[in-house]
């Protein structure tokens, strides 16, 4: 009877685990969707607009002020936003843009301007949105003046993470986003492994820090996340009202996996060799009859002496060659035909050494 007792409350905390589980999963579930009552963050002043920022040399060049060759319609059609003055304008029934080229991890730069205009508000009032991959919103707003629903204000990762802080300018004037995000990993199956981050500065400041959306950005809703290509569009909405765009750059970036494997030592093995082969590499080193290094034993371990006072510890990774574990330094001995020690060379983090005679 006492053991029967046990079953309703594992089972009552297997429940509340997966229930606190699934409230997590939301990006902050005391909040509705685009909840109007959601306090507004604080408003931070940016820096004064300024000139526009050169691509580096590794940027894909996506707009540079007349050339709209790397963007088309949703349906493949040519863009037919207007171009004058260096940047584009989203025009009546001029239908969202993408980009031809997919991407995936990546940093982009984009500048955008909310054209002035009276007698409209919230979301009515320059009102565009940068998709990453074509699935994941940051909103182009004018948040300055402007009162709506945080989820949805500038700098938002739309119904999802409001911004921070508020760092717009006003109506008429230059803002720029630049934007860190790394792409959603799924399986062979489809099922999310991981999920996608994104970083934001607005104007230069910190508006959103490695968020994780839980799906798709959508109006009302949010959708789980849908197994989709390592590499998709660039998308910039058309949502019926003039917002300019200029000096549009991204880079790729290499994938987390890649640069974690990139900034791993290479192995180096060890070989086993006995205190007697060892002997033969204790000494003085230098040139003429001036000790400028020593080689001293230890037990089974050979101490290398740079100085007087710098040493270390270094491990056998041939007969001739010997490697630190702390320093990247490489001592390379010389042998003679009959396996007698001639000298050393020093040689550190690949540079070039010198040969210095055993005395």
């Amino acid at each position: 009877m006492k053991k029967s007792h046990q079953y309703p409350f594992i089972i009552a905390i297997c429940f509340l685990f997966l229930l606190q589980q699934n409230l997590f999963a939301q990006p902050d579930p005391k909040w509705r969707i685009h909840d109007s009552h959601r306090p507004a963050p604080p408003f931070v002043t940016p820096a004064p607009q300024g000139q526009m920022t050169d691509p580096p040399s590794d940027a894909v060049v996506l707009f540079s002020g007349t050339d709209l060759s790397a963007w088309e319609k949703e349906n493949g059609d040519p863009v037919t936003w207007k171009v004058e003055n260096g940047y584009m304008e989203v025009t009546p029934r001029g239908g969202t843009i993408r980009t031809k080229q997919g991407f995936g991890d990546c940093q982009l730069h984009i500048e955008w301007l909310v054209v002035p205009k009276e007698g409209v508000s919230s979301q009515n009032y320059g009102n565009s949105g940068v998709f990453l991959m074509s699935k994941y919103e940051v909103q182009v707003l004018n948040s300055y003046d402007n009162k709506t629903y945080v989820d949805g204000q500038a700098g938002a990762v739309y119904g999802q993470y409001p911004p921070v802080v508020n760092a717009s300018r006003a109506p008429g004037e230059w803002q720029c986003y630049d934007i860190l995000f790394r792409r959603p990993h799924f399986d062979d199956y489809g099922n999310l492994e991981k999920p996608a981050q994104i970083t934001v500065l607005h104007n230069g400041v910190l508006v959103q820090d490695h968020v994780e959306p839980v799906g798709s950005t959508e109006w009302q809703q949010r959708p789980p996340y849908e197994a989709h290509p390592d590499k998709l569009p660039l998308m910039l909405q058309d949502h019926s009202q003039p917002v300019r765009f200029r000096n549009i750059w991204i880079r790729e970036l290499e994938p987390y996996e890649s640069l974690a494997e990139r900034a791993q030592p290479p192995v180096l093995e060890e070989i086993v060799m006995d205190e007697q082969s060892l002997e033969r590499y204790v000494g003085e080193y230098g040139s003429g009859n001036r000790s400028q290094m020593r080689v001293e034993k230890e037990g089974d371990q050979l101490i290398f002496y740079r100085d007087a006072t710098n040493h270390f510890p270094i491990f056998p990774q041939s007969e001739t060659t010997f490697f630190s574990k702390m320093v990247d330094v490489t001592v390379e001995f010389s042998l003679d035909e009959n396996g007698e020690v001639q000298g050393l060379t020093y040689i550190l983090a690949g540079e070039p050494g010198r040969m210095m005679e055993k005395l």
